[in-house]
């Protein structure tokens, strides 16, 4: 949810022609981290769990390249883009554990963990 917010506060210093282009595909992949997270931890097994992390994993890079992509555009300074960075690098690396941790449970069992 942080990098979310964070995301939605970047955004808003783009452009106006950047609404419905590079601003809308931005805040709707940073939106469906953790929407993801939350709906994988809805299903009724682990491996669907992690299925869903894995999706998450995607809009998590998506929202990484989409932000360099400003940065190159100059639409965002690399200095307010580095914090939003750094969230996703640590973001990146708890999904990574906690699918690792779901793929190795016994199969079957439930999401609680």
């Amino acid at each position: 949810m942080d990098l979310t917010v964070e995301v939605y506060k970047l955004t808003k210093s783009f452009p106006a022609s950047e609404m419905y282009r590079l601003t809308a595909q931005l805040t709707r992949a940073a939106a469906s981290v953790p929407a993801n997270v939350a709906e994988g931890n809805a299903r009724s097994t682990r491996r669907d769990y992690a299925g869903f992390l894995a999706i998450e994993k995607g809009s998590l890079m998506e929202t990484e390249t989409f932000l360099m992509l400003a940065v190159r555009l100059g639409y965002l300074s690399q200095i307010d883009a580095d914090p939003a960075l750094a969230l996703i690098t640590e973001i990146s690396k708890m999904l990574t554990k906690l699918r690792s941790r779901l793929l190795q449970a016994k199969e079957g069992s439930t999401c609680n963990l």
